[in-house]
């Protein structure tokens, strides 16, 4: 079944391809005039991170200064850390309330919202099976993001028996995409040996497309690799085709997500397939005024000559494309991954720091 937008707001060549089709678009942010934006014109869920949360922080700052404040003068005892998570609970059960409607709509399977957990928790599958039970019990339709880490592999597999709908993030290869197939797979099952209908959860597999472009050109400037440039925007698209491929082909109940959009080919290359594309606000209305009308192309194949140049030339592709190219515990150590890891880790520390200066401001600072 396809969410449909309500009749008339489908305006856009981006939304007339999708509908009818089984592609889903997510908004990739938890800022409210955005999501309004994005299900007003079709979209069926969204996504926040730490890096989403601190931008949200600014762009609505009227509503979050006087909350953080709010909070701080209410729970005194409360450390900044405690005051950011209560702020990134809030933040999400709001956008949660935009979606709901989706949700009743879809019967439960679609209408969601993506809370990440602590990214600081990467090698701990306690804590972040902790947090994440928690995060689903904010509303009814919290999905909630783990890392595609070795220890979140483990971490995924125990929230879905737990009931828990994932969405595994910080993937980027098409080994890790499967290792969250399988660890749902399980955890399916161990759901349903507990009595609970298995359909009762919405299992997604997140994978980073642009950011595994972008550590192709960072292999390309410091390893000086010579490589036809235009292999280098197909990097991300051929690693989802695969994994998307396979996901069929053994019957995975996961849904692959696609991420991190840098160019127009992750948009129009994606379209046709069973999968749910999410889109940053400035893309969307980018695609949207594009006069571009997408045709399906989920099941055209990338040039097998440009996968054999990415191939002959970076091995990293390599690891990432082949479905054996990587073992569960070398997935911390892949290079996006660590990369990744390390800019949701600043940033959650940027917004602690955020919420730090609302609650207790820089006395040298200059008024603002």
């Amino acid at each position: 079944m396809t969410a449909l937008a309500p009749e008339g707001l489908i305006d856009s060549p981006m939304l007339r391809t999708v509908t009818g089709r089984p592609t889903d678009y997510w908004n990739d942010s938890c800022a409210l005039d955005e999501l309004d934006y994005a299900v007003a014109r079709g979209a069926t869920g969204a996504t926040s991170n730490p890096s989403i949360v601190l931008e949200v922080l600014r762009k609505e700052r009227g509503y979050w200064t006087p909350r953080i404040k709010e909070l701080a003068a209410g729970n005194p005892s409360w450390t900044e850390t405690d005051i950011t998570w209560a702020i990134v609970e809030e933040m999400a059960v709001r956008g949660a309330g935009v979606l709901e409607p989706v949700f009743v709509r879809e019967g439960g399977r679609r209408g969601r919202l993506s809370i990440q957990t602590n990214p600081a928790n990467y090698p701990n599958p306690d804590r972040m099976l902790e947090q994440g039970v928690r995060f689903a019990g904010l509303a009814p339709n919290i999905q909630v993001k783990f890392p595609a880490t070795q220890a979140g592999i483990a971490a995924i597999e125990r929230a879905t028996t737990a009931g828990v709908s994932i969405n595994a993030t910080v993937c980027f290869s098409v080994p890790q995409a499967l290792a969250v197939a399988e660890a749902v797979e399980r955890g399916l099952d161990g759901l349903a040996a507990r009595g609970v209908d298995p359909a009762s959860v919405t299992p997604v597999c997140t994978i980073m497309i642009g950011r595994l472009d972008d550590w192709m050109r960072v292999l390309v400037e410091r390893d000086e690799i010579a490589v036809d440039p235009d292999a280098l925007n197909w990097a991300g698209i051929a690693a989802f085709k695969r994994a998307y491929g396979l996901f069929r082909e053994r019957g995975y109940r996961t849904r692959l997500l696609a991420a991190a959009y840098r160019h127009r080919l992750h948009w129009t290359e994606l379209v046709g397939g069973d999968v749910i594309l999410t889109m940053p606000y400035a893309w969307q209305t980018r695609f949207n005024a594009s006069g571009i009308d997408p045709e399906d192309r989920m099941d055209v194949p990338v040039d097998p000559a440009t996968v054999r140049e990415l191939l002959d030339r970076i091995p990293d592709f390599g690891r990432a494309y082949e479905p054996d190219g990587l073992t569960i515990d070398e997935f911390d150590a892949l290079g996006p991954t660590a990369r990744t890891l390390r800019g949701f880790i600043r940033s959650y520390h940027d917004l602690i720091g955020a919420i730090r200066d609302v609650v207790l401001p820089d006395p040298d600072a200059r008024p603002a």
